[in-house]
């Protein structure tokens, strides 16, 4: 059983990591460009403003909590 908590641990560690806030916002990304796929809409251009987007809030953050 230890071995099946500690493989859960690194997945979730690996993937949250230190801010699930980021975490959430890929995967809204990745939501908004399927369904944006799906309705025949070409959407290639939502995940590179999705990640300009959520890297310059999370550098925002940290800069102004410390």
């Amino acid at each position: 059983m230890s071995l099946l908590i500690s493989f859960a641990r690194f997945w979730y560690d690996f993937i949250i990591g230190d801010d699930w806030t980021i975490a959430a916002a890929v995967v809204v990304a990745l939501v908004v460009t399927d369904l944006l796929a799906h309705a025949d809409v070409a959407a290639w251009w939502v995940l590179p403003i999705a990640v300009v987007l959520i890297l310059s809030a999370s550098l925002w953050r940290v800069a102004h909590d410390h």
